[in-house]
């Protein structure tokens, strides 16, 4: 498989159906994530951990690539996530709501392996749309923007 189906695939079947067992295959060791400038080691075990907390919190996740780009060793790749909102999350208790958020993660792969992981996910645009948050929760209540 070349760079853009090992992520394909990644997210499409192992995230989807929950094969914690295959992370091992698709994420390095040495996996990072990448927030901003600053690099943080998640390794196998960090991405299984955050796997978990996601199916936690939306049983019936699944993920859909939408398009992706190669630059280099990185594979930017657009997608959708849905999945029922059944756990407590950013402590809000569970809405029953099949949810369905956009982003863009951009993975970098070394070797067959994703070596270094971001992105962006339009968590407060899906919220306000299914009127689970609302513009006055969004203000600063001393008056000051």
């Amino acid at each position: 498989m070349d760079r853009k189906e090992i992520v394909k695939y990644f997210y499409e079947v192992v995230v989807t159906n929950h094969l914690l067992e295959e992370v091992g295959q698709y994420v390095s060791e040495d996996c990072v994530l990448k927030n901003g400038e600053e690099l943080i080691l998640i390794g196998i075990e960090g991405m299984r951990s955050h796997l978990i907390a996601v199916k936690n919190t939306y049983p019936d996740y699944s993920m859909k690539i939408i398009r992706q780009y190669c630059d280099g060793d990185h594979v930017i790749s657009e997608f959708i996530m849905e999945g029922t909102h059944k756990g407590e999350w950013l402590g809000m208790k569970p809405t029953n709501k099949k949810l369905a958020f956009t982003g863009v993660d951009i993975d970098k792969v070394v070797d067959g392996k994703i070596v270094e992981h971001g992105g962006a996910v339009n968590t407060f645009e899906t919220l306000f749309q299914e009127g689970l948050i609302k513009p006055e929760d969004c203000t600063d209540k001393s008056g000051e923007n």
